[in-house]
């Protein structure tokens, strides 16, 4: 048996996008750019991929750029605004301490350049909230930067109130919304939202292709160069397969997404319940405001590395957090950022799951992991110590 539980990392493309991509590969192959008929017709597929990307967010297909993801998103995103409103003495810049290293990494490069970042903290349940967002603007702040949910511990923003303190002070509000598109109805109008990343990968779309929604009136800056392509603001060729992969991928997520939230939350809680009962762990993120098919615990006194490869050998695929920085060996940043000790964050486990799990799963998973940690805890000198109160229990 084999139980996929790693979908916050990448998702297994569907039959029905995979067979709407195959066309594009051999018969309908031509280069949107190119003036005859050929390529024409895949200038019309792009625009109908753009359109239908843009009423899933309730946008307009002119303010969709494809990228190769949400790392590029989110880079062209900040970079964007942040050189553009620097010729206005705008440089200051904020955002969370626990968002995905495309955005932290990108704060970073900015930093060098001498914009000033405020990195906000986080609360224990990982939420962020609009009062922060507000007593951290200033007259120099050109951007808010701050992601729709999670992608470890799956909490979910107060978006739309976010948005809507960024708007009061004038103030460009970006959330990366690669974990939550296609899982969480989104509405850039309702909800105040100026710039948004997302991933095809993250629901059932294919790799490498992903988009920027930026309101009218934004000028986006290249971040790669070379062509007139997505009007002149991504270099290279379009990626028409992935392209349409991406929006049918979308438009079928959007079409089921309450139908879908149900079921995968019904399966989150019953895991959160089943996982709950192991002595000496804790949930990590808000325990209802959080992603659909999101599960994260610490559990005292054992390394996640180690509880990883014996649940992959016992047929469950996990993570321990991040896909992006899984061969780091430092403690997770998000965990830290929410008060975790680094020797509670060590000992992770990251469970996302999606419509295709069953309930028979979850319970195997439950008990696969409760015989797993007690496992390693009989091994571990450091849970021995923790038992005879040689040390103290952290959790």
């Amino acid at each position: 048996m084999t139980i996929y539980a790693d979908n916050a990392a990448t998702t297994r493309v569907s039959e029905e996008v995979l067979n709407a991509m195959l066309p594009y590969f051999r018969e309908n192959y031509g280069n949107p750019s190119s003036l005859h008929n050929i390529g024409q017709r895949a200038a019309e597929v792009l625009y109908n991929a753009r359109k239908t990307v843009a009423d899933c967010i309730n946008a307009k297909p002119e303010n969709i750029t494809f990228t190769s993801g949400g790392s590029e998103a989110d880079n062209q995103a900040l970079i964007s605004v942040a050189r553009n409103l620097a010729r206005k003495n705008k440089k200051h810049i904020i955002s969370t301490k626990f968002e995905h290293h495309a955005i932290l990494h990108t704060l970073k490069k900015l930093e060098s350049e001498g914009f000033e970042v405020t990195l906000l903290d986080v609360h224990e349940n990982g939420i962020v909230t609009p009062e922060q967002v507000r007593d951290a603007i200033r007259e120099d702040t050109c951007l808010v930067t701050i992601m729709y949910a999670n992608n470890e511990i799956g909490s979910i923003q107060p978006i739309k109130e976010i948005g809507a303190v960024c708007h009061e002070k004038g103030v460009i509000f970006h959330t990366d919304a690669v974990q939550a598109a296609g899982h969480l109805n989104i509405d850039v109008c309702d909800q105040n939202i100026d710039m948004l990343s997302m991933s095809a990968h993250k629901f059932h779309g294919p790799k490498g292709v992903g988009a920027l929604y930026s309101k009218k009136g934004i000028i986006l800056r290249n971040v790669i160069e070379g062509g007139a392509q997505e009007r002149g603001k991504r270099a290279g060729t379009e990626n028409i397969p992935g392209i349409v992969g991406m929006a049918t991928a979308l438009s079928n997520a959007v079409k089921d997404i309450d139908k879908n939230a149900a079921y995968v939350t019904a399966l989150r809680d019953r895991l959160i319940d089943g996982l709950s009962k192991i002595p000496h762990c804790i949930l990590n993120g808000d325990r209802y405001n959080r992603l659909p098919g999101n599960v994260n615990f610490c559990f005292e006194g054992i390394e996640g590395e180690s509880l990883l490869l014996l649940l992959d050998a016992k047929g469950i695929c996990a993570s321990s957090g991040s896909a992006c920085t899984s061969g780091s060996l430092d403690p997770s940043h998000v965990l830290l950022a929410i008060g975790r000790p680094h020797e509670i964050a060590h000992g992770s486990l990251r469970l996302s799951i999606c419509e295709e799990n069953t309930e028979e799963e979850i319970d195997y998973i439950i008990k696969e992991t409760a015989s797993v940690v007690e496992y390693l805890r009989n091994m571990s000198p450091v849970w021995k110590d923790l038992e005879n109160g040689v040390t103290k229990h952290l959790i």
